[in-house]
């Protein structure tokens, strides 16, 4: 090669960055069904993708709605698959090949069933098998969340079919923030109330719960023991490698979430809790940029850092 190219390719490769992603995939659209927990997760990763350079929107829709949004292409990314429980509302969209469930779950050892406060369980309400007994205390109720969801489901299923002699039973739906109003009156007034809890939450450290045993056949082994995992679009990784890159780096821990999750609960804004959690706690996006750049494809690391930093 000619010496006087040398020097102005060189110059060339330094100065032009590419985009890692088309401009298609700028914007990334999430779904959050209303938990918590899935607020908090959600707005860690947009917190990221912002800091990339990206454009995160959220979309708030019930579970079933959500695995439809993501077949339909209109939801990019939902990072709230709670299995075992949420596998019966799954599994049409993966057996027909219409939704990507990645691999890895976001979350291990999470926990999903049913809950009483510590005074109700000291009582001796400690099993499934002991709500029936409680009938008149309960008022005959049963709080569950929103509409739709695979939790109220299951309790609707087990009141269905007299399971654990809960025929006569009424499902409370309202909403996560709906059903804490309820539990922390009972609490206040001492009352005994079961209610659906779940790990990772604020709930497990604001109150003291205790979880129902005996429940295995319904939420699962081990009080509902969960992995979360994500879902996308089959074709996401195809279309948008960047952000699937980033989307399959994601590990969350129960820490991690409880604590993002208690200023939400505290009506804070999602990604401002997650951006200033990720401001004291910056280590955490060494494993989750890896191989990630930002939207013009520049180094992702010290771009998000700066970002969460305020520079």
């Amino acid at each position: 090669m000619n010496r006087m190219w040398i020097a102005p390719l060189c110059a060339l490769a330094v100065s032009t960055s590419y985009a890692a992603d088309p401009a298609a995939c700028r914007n990334v659209r999430f779904a959050d069904v209303g938990w918590t927990d899935i607020a908090a997760t959600t707005g860690l990763a947009s917190t990221v993708l912002e800091g990339l350079g990206y454009k995160p929107t959220k979309t708030i829709a019930s579970v079933p709605i959500t695995f439809a949004g993501v077949k339909n292409k209109q939801i990019d990314v939902f990072l709230g698959y709670w299995s075992p429980t949420m596998d019966p509302m799954i599994d049409p969209f993966r057996k027909a090949g219409q939704v990507k469930v990645l691999a890895t779950p976001n979350l291990t050892g999470a926990k999903y069933t049913l809950a009483v406060p510590d005074y109700v369980y000291n009582a001796g309400l400690k099993s499934f098998s002991d709500i029936a007994k409680n009938y008149d205390k309960l008022d005959g109720k049963i709080y569950g969340i929103e509409p739709g969801n695979d939790g109220n489901a299951l309790i609707k299923k087990m009141i269905d079919s007299n399971q654990y002699g809960l025929g006569k039973f009424k499902l409370v739906e309202s909403s996560e923030a709906g059903m804490l109003i309820e539990v922390n009156r009972a609490i206040r007034d001492k009352k005994p109330i079961v209610f659906l809890g779940w790990e990772p939450h604020p709930m497990n450290v604001q109150m003291k719960i205790d979880y129902l045993s005996g429940g295995d056949d319904v939420f699962g082994p081990n009080y509902g023991e969960a992995k979360v995992l994500t879902v996308t679009p089959t074709d996401y990784g195809a279309r948008c490698p960047n952000v699937a890159k980033l989307v399959s780096n994601l590990q969350f821990t129960t820490d991690i979430e409880n604590h993002v999750m208690v200023p939400i609960m505290n009506k804070s804004d999602a990604n401002k809790a997650a951006r200033e959690w990720l401001k004291a706690n910056p280590a955490v996006l060494d494993k989750w940029l890896a191989g990630v750049t930002t939207f013009d494809g520049k180094d992702g690391l010290p771009a998000v850092k700066a970002y969460v930093a305020g520079k």
